[in-house]
């Protein structure tokens, strides 16, 4: 076909995309016509192929007379800018690309060539440009068979090794060019040995086109060199090397040599002795840094050092699973490095984003660490031989592996042209469908934009799966016949899985496991489809073991219930919430067992939500009238819906569907209602008194905690009862007391903050407290009303009470021997309330700038303003704060400073019960008991030590504030 008899539209069907420049730049290139339809880009090729023409029309020549020549050509030109760059700069490597290449070469054969290369320049200088011009030399023959493959995804694994083998080479001359170039006496040269160890893809030979090559250097001294001289002298010579590889120069430099995962990082020697190596590696080294040396294998220099490194690191590589916390440190790395991705670019990443090749590799290793420990067949170094041996010894499944191995290979094949277009580092999918299109032609089984974009999303979808699929389905074969697996593995393999992924009790995990899913119920068959992804939920929480049983009993409790498994079946999202709190709250546990129905509430948001004051009331006073007389089971009523509202609560704030102004706010509603049935059933109307509870302290203040004690006044009014007023009041909080006892879920009211505390009347009438109060109270009383709130009971007595209680807890002036005394009272509670032996900086209620400290210097506060400021006459601690800064009675900072403090220890305090169903007011010092916690406050896996920086420091700064404010 002629130039003049082509149509736009053979262009186009040929791939062209400036099909008009197309058709007049082909001129004299008409009979290369099937290269360009071959090329990944032909627009690119030919203009690439026209500029070396213009420069080098001899030298191209000779390559246009010759068809197949050309063709492998054009097809490079088509894939890679970088390469056509290099052949501008040496159009004699044209040469190169000849005679085709049958297969990549040896690593010692790449190693021969390069070493040659060096050895022959006249000077060592000029041996770094003839290195590096080989090194692209057999890069260029390599790009060449991989476009020409026919199968490029399963040319992939050869390409990686070839790559691999041509970086070591390319260490190996390099090192030769640094000894060369050395000032050093040849004698103290030759007395050192040098090894650099391949880590990451180079020591899995499965190197990148473009990747920096990670390395480790270890040295030694021979023929009477000391081992400190030998290490002095091996870092100059790895420094040299890595210049001669990487620095800019009249032939550019070729990738980075990274030795950033030696022992220490960037802050550790460059190179070490062996002995040096294996201090480290036996008392420092972090479990990732075990996760790394899974791959190293000697790259270059020299191997025999090489292999006694290998030998003195490999069985500590292998121990290493059997570290505690081991998984966890390995998945808190992945997911740092996950949370590292800038947010623009996690939908484009190839490698590091959610189903890319990271995620891939993690799960692979993650299974070689853990059965490697016991079984020396599944420790290859690289990733698909690792996965074939894991499936060949029965570790996953070979349907499995097969489609992941393949799933890997287009992931690869993909970064591959990638990093050859234009010879650089990157791992971002385009978003340019036009360079979309390149990259789907040049993979040689994708030919548009619209294809490769479909197929990558359907791999990354499969790849999500991955971890559950390989790591966690293969458990069940451990205690059940799956069908339509080809593995089984022992009871002993499922166990060092399941304790490697943090199960404590991993016999326990297995029982629980096969009783959910033996036999042939619809339940035990769903149950097997769905423990696989449900462990892996798990596993992800602070207490995996918890969160199987409490798993297993809800499973029971609520049996063959349609909606529950319908659930989980098919509302991913529950089923996902309900394992994270399951995981990560006894507290939460506990109470399922009571009330199992509550898990349909995480089907929908809204369910979680706390339901208003009003509809809790209606719902309160309709339990009372529905039970007629029969107060013990309207009480009982009362107490269940009670154990429903605080789970529903509970799993909103795990959940992190409330703030903790509304979790204050809804348990305090939650005790009201539930008083307000009660005295309903306790004070009759016509018995003769008015009758009210006053809520104090942090109920009076609408914000509780999960076990917080409800701190309460009992106050009534004779209205008839004469002489047996005192009488029936007292029979009323008798009642209460008795209605309100649950054993099942405590609700301990507290009457402490009563005039003269514990030694004085449990319930008063309302003359009785104007009286106290006129006569005897003391300034703590006054402080103690600043919270008062009238929350059940008569209305006129509430609001008459409610009269008294300001006339007292707002003074038109605070006298300083009533300020004296309150700080008294608070440096005598310090010294004396705390529990012995309790720290006082991490007391979350008394300890310093914790809770009391907060709560004191804003009461003080108050009591000293709230007369001439009515803004300050709130019973909420964030409220006053908020007040008093509009008030400029604390700076901004100063109440930010406060209010933080108070919200973590809040917060904190409510965690702790939350995950160990106790009330504790001490932060534990025990690294799980906090981790878990930890996670409750939404921290990632494995930051135990930041929940305690951050509440010491938080505390701490508060604790400042508080020392100007209240002592001045």
């Amino acid at each position: 076909m002629t130039r003049s008899t082509l149509t736009l539209t053979d262009l186009a069907r040929m791939g062209f995309a400036e099909l008009s420049d197309a058709r007049e730049a082909l001129g004299g290139y008409e009979r290369h016509l099937d290269a360009f339809a071959r090329a990944a880009d032909p627009d690119r090729a030919l203009r690439l192929l026209r500029r070396l023409d213009e420069q080098h029309p001899d030298a191209l020549a000779e390559v246009l007379d010759d068809e197949q020549w050309c063709a492998r050509l054009v097809r490079v030109l088509g894939a890679s800018e970088g390469l056509a760059d290099f052949l501008r700069r040496r159009p004699a490597e044209l040469r190169a690309l000849r005679v085709p290449l049958p297969e990549p070469l040896t690593a010692q054969g790449y190693r021969d060539d390069l070493r040659a290369a060096v050895a022959a320049a006249p000077s060592p200088e000029q041996g770094v440009v003839a290195l590096r011009v080989r090194y692209r030399h057999h890069l260029l023959r390599l790009a060449a068979w991989d476009l020409e493959h026919p199968d490029p995804l399963t040319a992939m694994p050869a390409v990686g090794a070839a790559l691999a083998d041509l970086a070591g080479a390319a260490l190996d001359a390099a090192l030769d060019a640094a000894r060369a170039a050395s000032p050093l006496p040849a004698e103290e040269l030759a007395g050192v040995r040098l090894a650099i160890i391949g880590m990451g893809k180079a020591g899995a030979r499965e190197l990148n086109y473009v990747s920096d090559v990670d390395v480790i250097y270890a040295a030694e001294g021979v023929e009477g060199i000391e081992t400190s001289r030998a290490v002095e002298i091996a870092t100059r010579l790895a420094s040299a090397t890595a210049r001669n590889i990487q620095e800019a120069g009249i032939e550019p430099g070729l990738w980075e040599v990274d030795a950033n995962l030696r022992p220490e990082g960037k802050d550790g020697a460059l190179v070490r002795s062996l002995d040096s190596h294996k201090a480290y590696y036996e008392r420092w080294a972090k479990s990732w840094e075990f996760q790394a040396l899974l791959k190293a294998r000697p790259l270059a220099g020299d191997a025999e050092l090489g292999e006694r490194y290998l030998q003195q690191i490999s069985p500590l590589v292998w121990q290493s699973s059997q570290r505690e916390g081991f998984v966890a440190s390995v998945q808190g790395m992945r997911e740092r490095v996950t949370a590292n991705i800038p947010a623009d670019e996690v939908d484009q990443q190839l490698k590091l984003g959610p189903g890319g090749l990271r995620d891939v590799e993690f799960t692979i290793q993650l299974l070689q660490l853990v059965h490697g420990h016991s079984d020396d067949r599944v420790r290859q170094p690289d990733t698909l031989g690792a996965l074939a041996a894991l499936a060949e010894h029965g570790y996953i499944g070979r349907a499995e592996a097969a489609e992941f191995s393949g799933d890997y290979r287009l992931l690869r094949v993909i970064e591959h042209r990638l990093q050859l277009d234009g010879l650089r580092r990157t791992h971002l999918m385009p978003r340019d469908p036009d360079k979309l299109r390149v990259i789907a032609r040049a993979t040689g089984a994708l030919a548009t934009a619209d294809e490769l974009s479909v197929r990558w999303q359907q791999t990354r979808a499969a790849v999500r799966s991955l971890h559950e699929k390989l790591f966690y389905r293969p458990l069940l074969s451990a205690v059940a016949a799956l069908p339509d697996q080809d593995l089984s593995l022992t009871s002993a393999q499922a166990e060092a899985r399941l304790k490697a992924i943090g199960f404590v009790d991993p016999a326990g995990a297995l029982r629980h496991i096969a009783a959910l899913s033996g036999g042939v119920s619809r339940s035990a068959a769903i149950q097997r489809t769905l423990l696989p992804v449900i462990l892996q939920w798990l596993s992800d929480g602070a207490d995996p073991d918890y969160g199987l049983l409490a798993f297993r009993r809800l499973s029971e409790d609520l049996g063959e219930t349609y909606w529950f498994l319908r659930m989980l079946r098919d509302s991913s999202g529950a089923a996902q919430r309900l394992t994270s709190v399951l995981a990560g709250s006894r507290y939460v546990g506990e109470l399922f067992r009571r009330i199992p129905e509550g898990a349909a509430w995480l089907e929908n948001e809204e369910e979680l939500r706390p339901r208003s004051l009003d509809a809790l009331l209606d719902e309160a006073r309709a339990t009372v009238a529905r039970h007629g007389d029969d107060d013990a089971a309207a009480a009982g009523a009362l107490r269940t819906a009670r154990r429903r509202e605080i789970l529903r609560i509970a799993l909103a704030a795990i959940l992190d569907v409330i703030t903790v102004d509304e979790l204050g706010r809804a348990l305090s509603d939650i005790a009201t209602a539930l008083l307000t049935g009660l005295l309903s059933i306790a004070h009759r109307y016509g018995d003769g008194i008015e009758f009210a509870v006053i809520a104090m302290g942090r109920y009076g203040g609408g914000e509780l905690g999960f076990g917080s004690d409800l701190d309460v006044m009992y106050v009534y009014r004779d209205v008839g009862a004469g002489e047996h007023a005192q009488q029936r009041a007292e029979q009323v909080v008798r009642d209460i007391a008795r209605l309100s006892e649950d054993l099942r879920l405590p609700l301990d009211l507290d009457a402490g903050l009563r005039p003269e505390g514990k030694t004085g009347p449990l319930v008063r009438s309302l003359d009785s407290y104007r009286a106290y109060y006129e006569r005897w109270s003391l300034t703590w009383e006054a402080q103690a009303l600043l919270r008062a709130r009238g929350v059940v009971g008569d209305a006129p007595l509430i609001e008459a009470f409610t009269a008294l209680a300001d006339a007292v807890r707002y003074p038109v002036q605070l006298e300083e021997s009533a300020a004296r005394e309150i700080r008294r009272m608070k440096a005598r509670i310090e010294s004396e309330r705390l529990p012995q032996g309790a720290d006082s900086s991490r007391h979350l209620k008394l300890g310093r700038g914790s809770l009391s400290d907060v709560e004191w210097c804003v009461q003080l506060l108050q009591l000293g303003h709230a007369a001439a400021v009515p803004e300050l006459r709130t019973t909420s601690t964030l409220g006053a704060l908020t007040a008093l800064v509009d008030a400029e009675l604390l700076s901004a900072e100063e109440a930010v400073r406060l209010r933080e403090a108070w919200l973590i220890a809040s917060r904190t305090r409510s965690a702790m019960t939350l995950w160990s169903a106790k009330t504790v007011d001490v932060l534990p010092t025990e690294r799980g008991q906090l981790g878990g916690v930890a996670r409750l406050l939404r921290y990632p896996a494995g930051s135990a030590s930041q929940l305690e920086e951050d509440y010491l420091r938080t505390t701490r700064l508060a604790r400042q504030v508080f020392e100007r404010c209240f002592y001045g």
